[in-house]
């Protein structure tokens, strides 16, 4: 399975598939220079408990991670996500 990473102005997305259909995405929000907030995340039975949910996450802390941003996780997913594991803490905004 290959994770995506699409951007189309201040909105983007991980994603698995389509862009315009996906099977699982994780959308977000670019907030000025240093602010990604994650706003919703989505994933199809066809992966439920398969860790494709973290993976978007992942895939999404990357990036904010190469460009030096912060995250705002909204959706009450990534929000679980960022609570449970230490390792995020220093990309929590």
């Amino acid at each position: 399975m290959e994770i995506l990473l699409k951007e189309e102005g201040s909105k983007g997305a991980a994603y698995v598939g389509d862009f315009h259909k996906p099977e699982a995405a994780m959308t977000y929000s670019i907030a000025g220079d240093n602010l990604i907030i994650i706003d919703h995340t989505e994933v199809s039975d066809k992966f439920r408990g398969q860790g494709v949910g973290r993976k978007l996450l992942d895939t999404i802390v990357a990036k904010a991670r190469a460009e030096n941003k912060k995250i705002m996780p909204l959706c009450p997913y990534a929000k679980s996500v960022f609570d449970k594991d230490e390792s995020l803490a220093d990309l929590l905004r």
